[in-house]
């Protein structure tokens, strides 16, 4: 099954001026750019440790857009031969999806 860039899909997002990578859900995808809520690609395996052992949360998923003149690549987070996705490894230390995780607000007791 072929799996497309849109809506709900878990990400990795390659950007230009600046240069910088994010991970997250592709919230709305269209002409004029892409609203992701997720993390800086930097931030995610910190993330994934403070959410594995029930941590305050000091690191959370916002929700950005990102502007399409910026966007060099979109790359579906996939599991491959070689590396795990980040929502699979979010599924085998957590035991939940993480695009439950991503739409959880700082604060809520969810």
């Amino acid at each position: 099954m072929v799996e497309d860039v849109r809506e709900g899909a878990l990400v990795i997002l390659h950007c230009g001026n600046p240069r910088e990578k994010m991970w997250g859900e592709v919230l709305r995808l269209d002409e004029v750019g892409v609203v992701l809520r997720g993390l800086d690609l930097e931030t995610v395996e910190d993330w994934l440790r403070q959410e594995r052992a029930g941590a305050e949360r000091l690191i959370g998923p916002t929700t950005f857009f990102v502007p399409m003149h910026r966007v060099l690549r979109i790359d579906l987070d996939q599991t491959g031969p070689a590396v795990e996705s980040y929502g699979d490894r979010f599924l085998a230390a957590c035991g939940r999806d993480v695009r439950e995780a991503l739409q959880e607000h700082p604060g809520n007791d969810a």
